[in-house]
């Protein structure tokens, strides 16, 4: 079993930047992949971010690429997205997950099998 708490959203402008937090226990924190994904109403949950058991394992959606930075500190059990020059359609519930089974590397929402409860990241225009 895998406990995961997301923090860091909240109101901010057009330009700015926010750090999502993501507290997990449970298993071994360094024994599987993590993921940010976003669901914006009406939409389905999109992929943004993941990164594997090592540092190297890392892929972005492009709609981030080159503004968001995904990261993870095993020692304290915590991976992070820090999110720079956010823009309205950047509005959306953020959740990060876990995929204790695969490699990692996935950015598709049934390879995770462990979902916080999400953080509403609101980016005005």
């Amino acid at each position: 079993q895998v406990h995961l708490v997301e923090s860091g959203g909240g109101l901010v402008q057009a330009g700015d930047s926010l750090r999502l937090s993501c507290a997990a226990s449970g298993r071994t924190f360094s024994s599987y992949a993590m993921g940010w994904f976003r669901q914006a109403p009406g939409t389905e949950r999109e992929f943004v971010a993941t990164i594997g058991r090592i540092d190297s394992m890392i892929y972005y959606a492009d709609s981030v690429k080159g503004r968001f930075t995904i990261s993870r500190d095993n020692a304290k059990n915590t991976v992070y997205l820090q999110m720079n020059s956010l823009k309205s359609d950047d509005t959306a519930v953020y959740y990060c997950a876990a995929d204790t089974i695969g490699l990692g590397y996935s950015t598709k929402v049934t390879e995770y099998d462990y979902w916080g409860q999400g953080t509403q990241v609101t980016v005005s225009s």
